[in-house]
């Protein structure tokens, strides 16, 4: 559970870098990024990441668990962007593709 608890967490924090502007270009290569869309992924991402981690720990470890998974998914995604930001592209294909129907 905790596995998908980081990928849930990695996957939110990407959708909040790609709800920016600058980020969204350095991942697609142009547009405008559906910044609603993406911040509400985001939201949705770390709720079940929050839950994920609830369900596999006491609520105390649970709690401190998820705020480090906070933070090495922020710098993993920082350090994803400053040196292969098209790593992310899956993440921004998907929504990029419904924002274009």
């Amino acid at each position: 559970m905790l596995v998908m608890a980081w990928l849930a967490t990695l996957a939110g924090m990407g959708w909040f870098a790609l709800a920016m502007e600058a980020h969204w270009q350095q991942v697609c290569g142009g547009g405008t990024p559906p910044a609603g869309l993406l911040r509400v992924l985001g939201a949705a991402a770390l709720l079940v990441s929050l839950m994920l981690c609830l369900a596999a720990d006491h609520v105390s470890t649970a709690a401190m668990v998820w705020v480090l998974m906070l933070t090495a998914a922020a710098l993993a995604v920082a350090f994803t962007l400053s040196w292969r930001p098209r790593v992310l592209a899956p993440l921004a294909g998907r929504v990029g593709a419904a924002q274009r129907r």
